[in-house]
């Protein structure tokens, strides 16, 4: 895919005081790694993606490169206004687009916890911004110009009216109109993945789940379902979507829920009713995959592809962000093994942060378990949580050497030529990912 990059480096951008974001073209954009101070290439930089957002870092400093002997500079105050504060700036990007260096700054003893978001490094350059990233899948489900705010309240509303006595559409009509869910967005625009959120409880406590965090804490970008929806509920809302959509997947297990394999009676029952009334579509699985016995149970349901959702492949480190309670990562590699010797799909939901994901010695663990597992797909998808509270949490060594995302992403496509890469849960025709 023709990509365009900057014919230079992008200049620094920081917030004023007044929360307006300038540039400072004296110095260059900086990015991050593990704590280290990266210049990004050109050849790593694409233009700031529609739909994305650009975020103020409270308490913390950006910093930028001295282009003439690549010195990384801490600004302190505004050039432009001296003594006055400033305040690094960080780009959240649309999705399927993953980050290569995170945003530069230097964080103050007294600079709060970052929501629970992705923060990709962004320059300005030729009057628009631009992020160290790559678009890492073609698929345009969640693209801002695939639909019209007007058409989705207009679908949701009516589709709310007719499924009254259902609870999961409720629901995700709340998710839809009130938290901008994208998977329930294209679900009342009748296209492609929906979403079958069904568990409000969970058997880990990850450091950084959007849907449940202890007071004083960073907020939960959107609130937990509360109730457990009936197979019947499932089936009703799944079906229908199956049946119509061009594409289409449903999905357990999403960002307003706990653990969908804690209701593993509902979800074997809703399967069986679903491949009861048709046999069209995807039944996807998004878990932590804790419990193979569980996974087992809807295998022989029917259930056609799971993803695990995975921090790092090094225990140590699976642990410290996961928390898991009453299961181990051995029990996360038992369910993708029985998946596997099933014949079904198993996609790896891969948290990348840089400095972290494409660290020597974890890019030596996944490739281990590309081995001994042998997963069919690696989803890249942005870690969402403040970094250095994600490093501080894993006690990462910040001495760690790193491969470079890019670097790491071509050699494991070299090491592995049959794993394929994404952003999204594929499609599937006859257990293999859809081609148009």
């Amino acid at each position: 895919m023709n990509v365009n990059h900057p014919r230079d480096l992008p200049s620094l951008v920081f917030a004023d005081k007044n929360g307006a974001i300038v540039d400072y073209p004296p110095l260059t954009m900086a990015g991050m790694s593990n704590g280290r101070f990266v210049m990004p290439a050109t050849t790593d930089l694409i233009p700031l993606p529609p739909g994305s957002e650009l975020f103020v870092l409270p308490g913390r400093l950006p910093v930028g490169f001295d282009p003439e002997d690549g010195t990384p500079l801490l600004v302190e105050d505004s050039p432009f206004d001296p003594g006055e504060m400033v305040q690094a700036v960080a780009a959240f990007m649309a999705p399927a687009h993953t980050a290569i260096l995170t945003s530069a700054f230097q964080s103050s003893q007294q600079s709060p916890l970052l929501p629970l978001f992705a923060y990709t490094a962004v320059g300005w350059h030729d009057d628009r911004f631009w992020v160290a990233a790559f678009r890492s899948d073609p698929d345009k489900r969640q693209d801002s110009d695939q639909y019209t705010q007007s058409a989705v309240e207009q679908k949701t509303r009516k589709m709310l009216k007719q499924h009254k006595d259902n609870r999961l559409i409720q629901h995700l009509g709340k998710c839809c109109l009130v938290y901008g869910c994208p998977a329930a967005r294209n679900y009342f625009l009748g296209r492609w993945e929906a979403p079958l959120p069904t568990s409000p409880t969970c058997n880990a406590r990850c450091l950084g789940c959007i849907s449940l965090q202890k007071s004083g804490c960073c907020p939960s970008t959107q609130e937990r379902i509360t109730f457990v929806p009936t197979p019947k509920e499932i089936s009703q809302m799944a079906v229908n979507h199956l049946n119509q959509a061009p594409k289409p997947i449903v999905s357990f297990g999403q960002g307003c829920e706990g653990e969908p394999l804690l209701q593993a009676e509902v979800l074997e029952k809703a399967i069986r009713l679903i491949r009861k009334q048709t046999s069209r579509g995807t039944i996807n699985l998004n878990s932590n995959a804790s419990l193979p016995s569980s996974i087992a149970r809807l295998i022989d349901a029917g259930l056609d592809s799971l993803r695990v959702s995975l921090n790092s492949t090094q225990e140590i480190y699976y642990n410290r962000y996961y928390r898991p309670n009453g299961y181990s990562f051995a029990d996360v590699q038992t369910s993708i093994q029985l998946m596997k010797e099933a014949g079904r799909f198993v996609s790896l939901n891969y948290f990348i942060l840089p400095g972290v994901t494409d660290s020597e010695k974890e890019f030596a663990a996944l490739c281990r378990l590309v081995e001994s597992c042998r997963p069919d797909f690696i989803q890249l998808r942005n870690l969402n949580m403040d970094p250095e509270w994600y490093f501080r949490s894993l006690e990462f060594p910040r001495d760690e050497p790193a491969m470079g995302i890019r670097n790491w992403l071509q050699t494991l496509q070299q090491t592995f030529p049959p794993l394929r890469f994404g952003y999204f849960n594929p499609y599937l025709e006859n257990g293999a990912i859809h081609q148009d």
